[in-house]
């Protein structure tokens, strides 16, 4: 009879990795139990800071969750820092679904401790709890679909601001162009 009662008033505030999961997108629409599915699959790791997590052209296979610390994502050629990531965010999703190389690295900025989810283990979740599977990757899927809106948005800017230098170069010579 306790533990029916400890059930219904238990506390729902939720501390670790739970609460934290519940910060991303992917997550956040999952109940206790589910949550406790999805942990079950996770991997935990610390890094130095400095250390690389992956390097851009390595093969992606999974995606990670900062529980502690900071990761840049960095584009080698230029080494531009292309993210700043802290606690709560989320990097390398696209690897959950499509096995392309990585498009840049990511390196630890300080002490950081990461929950990795890879793909062979959300697929075989997928096919033991179909329903769970697609409450991830529906989620997922919004995400991806709303960085390809943005992304196409700044290919748009660009292109204008390409055409609008073009112009500029047509019509006053190369001495005053700019492109921001």
């Amino acid at each position: 009879m306790d533990s029916l009662w400890d059930n219904i008033f238990r506390s729902r505030d939720e501390t670790g990795p739970a609460a934290l999961l519940r910060q991303v997108p992917m997550f956040a629409d999952l109940d206790r139990r589910e949550i406790a599915e999805v942990r079950k699959i996770l991997y935990r790791r610390e890094y130095r800071a400095g250390e690389v997590i992956f390097r851009q052209d390595d093969p992606g296979v999974g995606m990670y969750v900062i529980e502690e610390g900071t990761v840049d994502i960095v584009h080698e050629p230029t080494n531009r820092v292309l993210a700043d990531l802290g606690v709560g965010d989320v990097f390398g999703e696209i690897a959950l679904l499509n096995e392309t190389p990585r498009s840049a690295r990511a390196v630890a900025t300080t002490a950081t401790t990461l929950y990795g989810l890879f793909q062979p283990e959300l697929y075989d979740l997928v096919k033991r709890a179909p329903r769970l599977g697609v409450k991830l990757l529906l989620p997922l899927a919004r995400t991806l679909g709303a960085r390809l809106v943005h992304a196409d948005e700044q290919l748009e800017r660009l292109h204008a601001q390409a055409a609008a230098a073009e112009e500029s170069v047509q019509s006053n010579g190369a001495r005053d162009v700019t492109v921001g």
